[in-house]
Formats: C-alpha cells, structure tokens, sequence
C-alpha cells in the first residue's frame, strides 16, 4: 500500500517492458491474487485435481485487465487485504493442518494448508520486489530504502555528534549495499520475465 501510495497516479501505466504488468496491473494483481486461496481453502478443497483452474484464471485475468483509477486500486488493496486477514484470523489450527493433495508435477505431493496460504505473502513479496524496481526506474527511492537511509543517518549522528548535514547517498558502505541489493531485484526480475506473465 505505500508503494501504490508513493508512486503517482500518471506513472501507474508505466511498464518496464510491453510484455510485463504496468505498475497498475502489478497492484491489482497482487489484490486479485488472495482468491486462489480463499477458493481453495473456503470451499475445504483437499485435492486440487478438483479445482477449474483455466476458469479460474480467465476470471482472475477479466477482473485484474479492468481499468482502475490509483484511488480505486489503494482501496482494493485495502479492503480485499483486510478481508483476506480476517479469514485468516478465524481459521483454527486443526484446518491449517489438514493436507491438500497437489498436482502430479508438484512436490511434495501434499501440502498442508498453512504452508499454501504461506504462498499468498510469497506471492506479494515476489511482486513487490518487481514495483520497487519499478519505482527505481520512474526515479523514485523506495520507501524501505528511505527508511533505512534515515536509521543510517540516527546512527551517524549518534556516532558522530558534531557532524553536520550527513549525506547518507554520498556514504561508499551505504551505496554499495544499495547497489547490491538493487541488482539482486533486477536479476530476479530479469528471470521471472522469461515465465509465464500470469504468474
């Protein structure tokens, strides 16, 4: 939510490339996405040779093409975050602990139910590394690395009390764990790009 927060609404059309999300597209699909696991598990499906999932997805991509304002989508991602967060809340251990069978071509056979509502964090994670990269690239310095510049900056002074005016992009520690960390978003980026675009 504070990456759809910090990025203009005239950037949410921006894509890295014409064969990717745009930043729009990226944010409702990750409040989209919660429904594979609130069909699953909301309907106590134990085996998922049972799911339709060609029908799943062609609902999932209708909703997630549909044209939305950058308000629109901040609260979509709210509302469908906090429903998804009280389902979770209500669940009780006995059914999280209850198996689901999985496609022949996944391993391990089964997964519990906790472990496949694990994926929806997975998911939001993998995808916002994709937007801060995004971010990145309209000119924009992430909210994380804005935060953690300022606990940088506390610590400087702390350390160094009469220091003035501390320019925490110019420090060569600083940058190069920036610089790191950036590469190893746009190489997973760069990987995820040869999957399929659905994922």
């Amino acid at each position: 939510i504070t990456i759809a927060e910090d990025i203009p609404g005239d950037k949410y059309d921006f894509q890295a490339t014409p064969e990717t999300r745009s930043v729009g597209k990226t944010l409702s699909h990750i409040a989209l996405s919660t429904g594979f696991q609130t069909h699953i598990h909301g309907n106590k499906i134990d085996d998922l040779k049972e799911v339709n999932f060609p029908e799943l997805m062609t609902k999932a991509m209708a909703e997630e093409a549909k044209s939305r304002t950058k308000a629109e989508i901040i609260a979509m991602l709210k509302t469908d975050g906090e429903k998804f967060a009280a389902y979770l809340e209500g669940l009780p251990e006995s059914f999280l602990a209850e198996p689901v069978a999985q496609p022949p071509s996944i391993q391990p056979l089964t997964k519990s139910r906790f472990e496949m509502l694990l994926s929806a964090k997975e998911h939001e994670m993998h995808h916002r590394a994709q937007l801060m990269v995004l971010q990145r690239m309209i000119g924009i310095v992430p909210h994380i690395t804005r935060r953690m510049q300022e606990r940088m900056r506390q610590r400087m002074a702390q350390a160094h009390p009469g220091a003035r005016g501390l320019d925490l992009a110019g420090e060569p520690r600083v940058l190069f764990l920036q610089q790191r960390v950036q590469c190893r978003l746009a190489v997973a980026v760069a990987e995820r790009a040869e999957q399929p675009i659905h994922e």
